[in-house]
């Protein structure tokens, strides 16, 4: 997909936003429509044909369930809720990509529970905001947190859904208010699959515009531009295109800036995106080396030593698997940069992953190192090999074949291999593999290209580091 200037400008400012730790998600029946789920149109349309009433022609639905309250009581409201969300329990692709990508606060209007089950899916601990009561209890070490500020379909009787629930909510779910109130001043948004017709959120967005008048924070939405083929007349098309444009206009208002998309397929491609580039700041290294030839000892870890703190400098996670004469100077390296610097914290620079070693289980060893590669490697988006030699049982020196095995494996899980080729070993040969092969790696880019072609020449150290990190620094922005 090629992004447009706008949704580039998006990715590139959000990304910056998630990063910070001060990004959130608000989420609307939209994002799990895909999944089958019914919109509000489709939720409350037997309930209208009971009271006799057309809901494609009701413009307030709120009202709608609210006259149907009136006749029939809350019943069939909750059976519905509960019947409707309990049916589909997989995710879509779009809530697999927002769980992977760092976000820690959800807050949805939606009654189905394939936010958190995708979060927990992912291993990560979820806490959870329904009632008032569950704001007196916090899950320590949480990976992310959701606010339910409509309800679940398993308390359907809580649910907000009819005229009575909305002009009670600030009343009733005053915690809600006063919690969406502080991280719509403190975070950066993202709405997905949000109409923007709920009058809770309404409420509260006015409210802030009132205490900061022109001094809102920025937030995002997605808007699929009005296409003339989705209309039958051209009278139509161009009301409906008038209305957009002022729509995206008053939210302005909100600090909300729209994000124009040609079909819905497009959020999922830029979401993808987003992933994409915040995996590229994770670096993996792979190296082993009984002997550094062709290079001296001491002029390999000095490489591998300043790579190391040159890409914990620029703030890059390094991953690194232990390889043997090769880990423990790449955490040397990040350690350095941390105590020179006064850095916060080792573990936003270095994930340490030592391979298991004495066989247990029933798989082999080689079974479980090929399964743990995977996960690794599945956490980054830029592989680093230098060397690639190992010492065997009858003192002979071989070239690694486990680095081999994550060189593929990068090439599975779509992270980009820069081999130091001019380090030699099975380096050598995985860097002849991407210039001869994999060329395409280099995304058309001539700056790239040359960058990848000078670490498999005689060059100094320093000209080495520079050209690896120059790749790894142009890929931040491609």
């Amino acid at each position: 997909m090629e992004f447009t200037s706008e949704q580039r400008k998006f990715i590139n400012d959000f990304i910056v936003e998630i990063k910070n730790g001060d990004a959130a998600i608000f989420a609307g029946a939209g994002l799990s429509a895909s999944n089958g789920f019914v919109d509000w149109k489709g939720l409350l349309k037997d309930l209208a044909e009971e009271l006799e009433l057309d809901v494609n022609k009701e413009h307030d639905l709120i009202g709608l369930a609210q006259y149907h309250f009136n006749r029939f009581k809350r019943g069939k409201i909750n059976n519905k809720i509960i019947n409707e969300f309990t049916t589909l329990k997989q995710y879509s692709e779009n809530h697999k990509l927002l769980s992977q990508i760092g976000i820690g606060t959800f807050w949805t209007t939606n009654y189905d529970q394939l936010i958190e089950r995708t979060l927990e899916a992912d291993g990560k601990t979820v806490e959870k905001k329904i009632r008032n009561e569950d704001f007196s209890r916090n899950i320590k070490k949480k990976d992310a947190i959701v606010y339910k500020m409509h309800g679940d379909k398993d308390s359907p009787d809580e649910a907000v859904l009819i005229k009575d629930d909305y002009e009670t909510y600030q009343d009733k779910k005053e915690l809600f208010s006063t919690a969406l109130r502080g991280d719509l001043l403190s975070k950066t948004f993202l709405f997905i699959g949000f109409s923007f017709d709920d009058p809770n959120l309404e409420y509260i967005l006015g409210r802030i515009k009132v205490l900061l008048k022109d001094n809102t924070p920025t937030h995002y939405c997605f808007f699929k531009e009005v296409s003339e083929s989705d209309f039958v007349s051209q009278e139509d098309y161009l009301y409906a295109k008038v209305k957009q444009e002022l729509k995206i206009e008053d939210l302005r208002r909100y600090g909300i800036h729209s994000i124009l998309i040609q079909q819905y397929s497009d959020i999922t491609e830029i979401l993808r995106e987003i992933q994409t580039r915040l995996k590229r700041n994770h670096i993996f290294i792979s190296g082993a080396a009984h002997t550094y030839e062709p290079f001296t000892e001491e002029r390999a870890v000095e490489l591998i030593h300043k790579l190391s703190y040159q890409l914990a400098e620029k703030k890059y996670k390094i991953i690194s698997g232990y390889g043997l004469g090769i880990g423990s100077i790449v955490i040397n390296g990040a350690l350095d940069y941390k105590f020179q610097s006064n850095y916060k914290s080792l573990d936003d620079l270095l994930i340490l992953r030592p391979f298991p070693q004495i066989q247990s289980g029933k798989k082999s060893i080689q079974e479980r190192w090929t399964d743990y590669r995977n996960e690794i490697i599945s956490q980054a988006g830029i592989a680093i090999f230098m060397f690639g030699n190992k010492l065997d049982k009858n003192g002979q020196t071989l070239l690694s074949n486990g680095m081999r095995e994550e060189f593929d494996i990068c090439l599975k899980h779509n992270v980009i291999p820069i081999p130091i080729g001019i380090t030699g070993s099975i380096s050598k040969e995985l860097w002849n593999d991407v210039i001869n092969n994999h060329l395409e790696l280099c995304l058309n880019d001539d700056f790239l290209r040359d960058c990848f072609t000078k670490i498999g020449e005689d060059i100094s150290n320093e000209k080495i580091i520079n050209n690896v990190v120059g790749i790894i620094d142009r890929l931040q922005n491609l």
